[in-house]
């Protein structure tokens, strides 16, 4: 299992590379982020023996359950990728430098209540629907503006950019047109200069779609699958509508 994960990996570093270089984009521009919702530490532990240090995690009682077990490795960075409920800010602020999904005021005043308790700040990014689905959490990209400008009142909150999910069983120009949309979101948010609103990073594309995510301007990739193997659990375990009642 172990050369399998690292021949993964090195498989996957060398369709970045490529996608770059298509792109005209550097490969030191794109960070490979490793989703690791249900991976076994095992399989965690191999991609850091081969030299990963970013990691990904949906669901803030794994993320609780791994990080102790992983401290060993000082140069891990957790970021947490999925769905936040307010009652679980509490959980991941401790354990994460960046939150890819904040994606309504109620998550970001949570944030910034809990932040202000232990007196610290947080990076994060805005997740925006660009497919358009309800399956998917994330703001419209038509209130995405508004949204932003309300999160960069909270002083605690430090937004580096935004966050999609490309359209679930796409053909590459359907995905493309998401990360397009995203693309030009944040140009138009880059134009208002918010305060404590940066919007250099772009976290869209996993393992079916990452190369075009590359090719339409991605800076981080959030890969699982592509590297770890398929899952155990079906998507429904990560598309929880009981979180809704959270809105």
């Amino acid at each position: 299992m172990s050369n399998l994960v690292e021949e993964n990996l090195k498989s996957v570093r060398q369709q970045m590379e490529l996608a770059c270089q298509a792109s005209g984009r550097k490969t030191e521009d794109v960070k490979l982020l490793l989703a690791t919702k249900t991976v076994t530490l095992e399989k965690l532990q191999m991609a850091m023996q081969a030299g990963e240090v970013l990691f990904g995690e949906n669901k803030a009682q794994e993320l609780r359950d791994k990080f102790p077990l992983m401290q060993q490795y000082n140069r891990v960075e957790w970021h947490f990728i999925g769905h936040l409920q307010t009652n679980k800010v509490k959980d991941v602020v401790k354990y994460v430098t960046l939150i890819h999904s904040v994606d309504r005021l109620k998550l970001g005043q949570a944030l910034y209540q809990q932040l202000i308790k232990e007196n610290k700040t947080m990076d994060i990014l805005v997740q925006i629907n660009t497919s358009y689905e309800e399956s998917k959490f994330g703001a419209s990209p038509e209130t995405a503006l508004e949204l932003v400008e309300q999160l960069s009142q909270f002083e605690t909150l430090n937004i580096k950019g935004l966050m999609t999910i490309g359209k679930l069983n796409a053909t590459n120009e359907e995905t493309r047109d998401c990360f397009r949309l995203l693309k030009s979101i944040q140009a138009q948010i880059k134009e208002k200069s918010f305060p404590r609103v940066e919007m250099d990073v772009l976290s869209m594309g996993m393992s079916g779609d990452f190369k075009v995510a590359i090719e339409e301007g991605a800076t981080i990739i959030r890969v699982g699958t592509k590297v770890f193997g398929e899952r155990y659990l079906p998507d429904s375990y990560y598309w929880d509508e009981n979180a809704r009642q959270d809105e």
